[in-house]
Order: C-alpha cells, then structure tokens, then sequence
C-alpha cells in the first residue's frame, strides 16, 4: 500500500501547515455556519464571566473547558454535514443519521456544559 501523496513529511514546515489549515478551518466555521457563531456569541462571554464568576480556578477551567467542548463537537458536526453534503444533495437514510448523530453529539456537550456551570456555582 502506497502512502497518500496529501500527508506531510513533518518537521516544522508540517506545524506551520497544520497551522494554517486549522486557521482556514476555524474561518470556513464563523464563515459558512450559523450554529457556530451562534455558539461563539454565546461562548466568548460565558468564558468571561467564568473568569469573574467561578469560586476556584478549577471550577474556571472546567467551566471554560465544557464551552469549548461544545466548540469543538460543533466543528466536527459541522465537517460530517460538509462530508455529507459533498456526497449527496439527494435524501439518504445513512447521512440524515449521520447528521442526526453529530447533531445529537452537539446537544450532550450543550447538556454537560450547562451541568457543569450549575456544578460549579452552586453555592
């Protein structure tokens, strides 16, 4: 089996690369999905109010940490849609469930996010 002539040879050239393919991932997210700037909207001063808000600096992180749990599900349901979507237009049953699925992912993080806020600032 022969190696795919798409993967890096490593090195620092290959960080610079993945660099900039991760900044071209976030952009095509704020760019091209809703749900993601939605959630970033939302985010970005939850993250500052954990700041303000949380009774220890672990309580901080962990608060931080579900809300960019929920960044990340988002971008790897958004990249199945994408996936989908360049397969077929037309309805299919395995990639309305595969969105379905991602979808789902999303809302467990949105759940244990909002659990882990309640968590953290009980009194």
């Amino acid at each position: 089996m022969s190696a795919s002539g798409f993967k890096s040879r490593g090195g620092l050239r290959r960080i610079f690369q993945a660099a900039r393919y991760s900044w071209a991932g976030l952009r095509a997210a704020f760019r091209h999905e809703a749900a993601f700037r939605q959630e970033l909207a939302l985010g970005i001063p939850m993250i500052a109010a954990a700041l303000l808000l949380a009774p220890s600096r672990w309580a901080a992180l962990a608060m931080i940490a579900s809300i960019v749990l929920v960044w990340v599900v988002e971008l790897l349901n958004s990249a199945i849609e994408a996936l989908a979507d360049a397969l077929s237009l037309e309805r299919h049953p395995l990639l309305g469930r595969a969105k379905d699925l991602g979808s789902a992912a999303v809302l467990l993080c949105m759940l244990l996010a909002g659990g882990t806020w309640a968590v953290a600032l009980w009194p």
